[in-house]
């Protein structure tokens, strides 16, 4: 090789090798044949979509790790590698017990909207100005849970006493969740739970994240001033390290090649007559 050292990352539909690797692949096409559509949505209804380009992302985030991992090797060995991610394999890596499920057992996890079937109470319940998520099932935080909104008996009541019970009643639970939830805020529902000690959040846009005090204690989101769209919100870096903090430097490039002669000259290099030669031979 002519540099041995030199880590690539390969992020494709298929990945490098076996019979689709020549296949174009979009994120939909992995998330789909990764095991992610199928079970995403409603169980009457067509298989959903995120409502993010998730498989994208998950390729990236396994890209990146892999070239960590071939640093590392590197610094051992001097040698670099290939890392090879694929769109589908990304996603097949986030869907838990889903093969080991059908392997054991023959159960085919599907669509089941926004519970867990058998995992009760954990659900998105509605409040009089919009929707928050509980999360209660464990037994003793049900039992806080239930003490809370005024139904201590819950915890003793054979239908609801034990996690399994909880799971075989829960669409009779969670409707009568409901109607303690409907009585409330999304705001006063949380500060209720929380102060019980019960997991539970609100529904968040993006306007409402940008005023939670969490989010701007911890500086989750980060204020770029864009030379053409002016000041706009994005996600800061994350996650945080205490040591080495990362930090936002500027907005992505506008054009592509935009940052290459810099790039060449400070981190490589190369001088205005190799740039010039590059330019003109079309390399950048």
């Amino acid at each position: 090789a002519i540099n041995p050292r030199l880590i690539i990352v390969r992020v494709s539909g298929y990945g490098q090798t076996g019979p689709y690797a020549d296949r174009a692949g979009f994120g939909l096409v992995g998330e789909a044949m990764g095991g992610w559509r199928y079970l995403v949505g409603e169980p009457d209804r067509p298989p959903a979509r995120m409502g993010i380009s998730i498989g994208d992302t998950l390729a990236a985030s396994y890209g990146c790790m892999g070239a960590l991992a071939a640093l590392h090797h590197r610094e051992k060995t001097g040698r670099g590698q290939v890392v090879d991610s694929a769109l589908y394999e990304s996603v097949l890596q986030v869907t838990e017990s889903l093969l080991a499920d059908y392997g054991a057992s023959g159960h085919m996890r599907t669509r089941s909207g926004s519970i867990l079937p058998g995992i009760a109470p954990s659900n998105a319940y509605p409040c009089s100005d919009g929707d928050i998520v509980i999360g209660a099932n464990q037994d003793k935080v049900f039992a806080r849970f239930a003490e809370t909104i005024g139904k201590p008996e819950w915890a003793e009541d054979p239908r609801f006493k034990t996690h399994h019970a909880r799971g075989e009643r829960q669409s009779e639970l969670d409707g009568l969740i409901s109607d303690w939830t409907r009585q409330h805020t999304v705001a006063q529902v949380d500060r209720i739970m929380s102060e019980s000690g019960v997991p539970a959040g609100p529904i968040y846009r993006p306007d409402q994240m940008l005023n939670d005090p969490q989010f701007v204690a911890r500086d989750a989101v980060h204020w770029e001033e864009h030379p053409h769209l002016g000041r706009i919100p994005m996600q800061n870096v994350f996650p945080k390290l205490s040591e080495t903090p990362g930090a936002v430097r500027r907005p992505a490039p506008d054009i592509v090649g935009q940052h290459s002669d810099e790039i060449l000259s400070s981190l490589l290099g190369c001088g205005a007559d190799e740039l010039a030669a590059l330019r003109r031979d079309n390399v950048i």
